[in-house]
C-alpha cells in the first residue's frame, strides 16, 4: 500500500532542516535503554541506525557487563554502563532521570533480556520517561516488560511498540483480542485497548495502527522484494532505532527548533512509524541487492543513508536534513 501524498509530506516536515540553522542537540537525542552479559548486539544496532537516519547523538544505558563490548563497537555512542545489578532501583532514580531529561526519546527493549534486575530497570526507565513527557519505543523485551501490566502504557499516546509476528500474538492474547479478528485489523484493535498507544506490527507487510476513540489511523507499508524467508536477524534493531530517530525529530519540531508547528503531536507517533518502516524497508532491499544470502545487519548499517536518500531526495526544499 503507498503511502499517502499528504501523510509524506507530513513526514518530511518533521526531518531537521540543514541550513545552518540548529545547534548541536536538535536534530535529535536518542537513548537505547537495553544491553546485559549476553546481548550487546541489539543495543548497537538500534542505537547506531538512529545515528545513522541522522540524529546528532545516541545513548546506551546498559549494564556493566555490556559496556566494553558496546564501545568497541563504535565510538560515535554514549555508553552509561549505570545497570547494575547490585543496585537499588531507587538509588539509581536519580541518575537516571537526570541522563533521560537530556534525551528526546527512550528505546526501550533492544538487549534487554528478561533478567529480574534489568526488566526493573526497565519499569523504572518507563516510568520516569512518561514523567518526563518523552517519546517512547518498546521493541524486543520492553514488550516483555509492559506485556504483563498493560496498565505502564495504556493511554501513553507518544509511544511506539513494535512486535515481530510472535511478540504481537502475545501482545493481541495479553490485551484480549479476539482470536477471530482479521488479521488486517488486530493492529488496529490493540491500539484501541491501549488508548491510542501507535503499534508497529512487523511483518512480510509492516501494518501501523492509532486507534483512539472517534478516529482510527490506519497504515500499511508493503515489504520490499526482500521476502520472508530472507529476513535479517537484527533488521527489527534497526527499525526501532529508525523509530527512534523520527520521534526524536518529532520532539524537536514540537518544541520548535524548526519547522511551523503545523502538524499535532498526536499525529507524531504513526508518522514516525512510517517513516522508520519505509527506510527499513529500503535499507534491507539495498542491503541484500549487495551482498544476497550472505547479507548481515552491519552491512544494512551501510546502507540506511542511501535507503534514506532513495525514498526523501537529496534535500528537501527547504533545506531539510534528507
Amino acid at each position: 500500500m503507498p503511502v499517502p501524498k499528504a501523510v509524506f509530506e507530513q513526514i518530511r516536515q518533521i526531518i531537521p532542516p540543514l541550513n545552518g540553522t540548529l545547534r548541536k542537540g536538535q536534530s535529535g537525542r536518542v537513548g537505547v535503554l537495553g544491553g546485559a552479559l549476553d546481548y550487546t548486539g541489539a543495543p548497537f544496532f538500534a542505537a547506531i541506525s538512529a545515528q545513522r537516519v541522522g540524529v546528532d547523538l545516541s545513548h546506551v544505558i546498559c549494564s556493566p557487563t555490556a559496556a566494553n563490548a558496546i564501545k568497541s563497537y563504535s565510538p560515535d555512542l554514549i555508553v552509561h554502563p549505570i545497570l547494575r545489578e547490585e543496585t537499588p532501583p531507587e538509588a539509581l532514580r536519580g541518575e537516571l532521570a537526570a541522563l533521560l531529561s537530556r534525551l528526546h526519546v527512550l528505546v526501550i527493549g533492544p538487549g534487554l533480556g528478561r533478567e529480574k534486575y534489568m526488566q526493573t530497570f526497565a519499569r523504572l526507565a518507563l516510568g520516569i520517561a512518561k514523567e518526563q513527557g518523552m517519546f517512547l519505543v518498546l521493541d524486543a523485551d520492553g514488550l516483555y516488560v509492559v506485556g504483563g501490566q498493560l496498565d505502564l502504557i495504556r493511554g501513553y499516546r507518544r509511544a511506539v511498540l513494535t512486535p515481530n509476528v510472535v511478540e504481537f500474538e502475545r501482545l493481541s492474547e495479553q490485551a484480549g483480542i479476539d482470536p477471530d479478528t482479521p488479521p488486517e485489523e488486530r493492529a488496529s484493535s490493540v491500539s484501541k485497548v491501549l488508548g491510542g498507544v501507535t503499534i508497529l506490527q512487523k511483518g512480510q507487510s509492516d501494518i501501523i495502527a492509532t486507534n483512539t476513540e472517534g478516529a482510527n489511523s490506519r497504515a500499511a507499508h508493503e515489504a520490499s522484494k526482500i521476502s520472508p524467508d530472507e529476513a535479517l536477524w537484527g533488521q527489527g534493531d534497526i527499525l526501532s532505532g529508525s523509530v527512534g530517530a523520527f520521534l526524536a525529530w518529532a520532539k524537536c519540531y514540537e518544541s520548535g527548533a524548526f519547522g511551523d508547528s503545523s502538524i499535532s503531536v498526536s499525529r507524531m507517533p504513526i508518522l514516525a512509524a512510517i517513516g522508520a518502516s519505509m527506510v527499513t524497508r529500503t535499507t534491507s532491499r539495498r542491503g541484500f541487492e549487495k551482498e544476497g544470502r550472505g547479507v548481515v545487519t552491519q552491512d544494512m548499517l551501510k546502507e540506511i543513508g542511501g535507503a534514506f536518500a532513495e525514498i526523501f531526495g537529496g534535500e528537501t526544499q527547504g533545506g531539510g536534513k534528507l
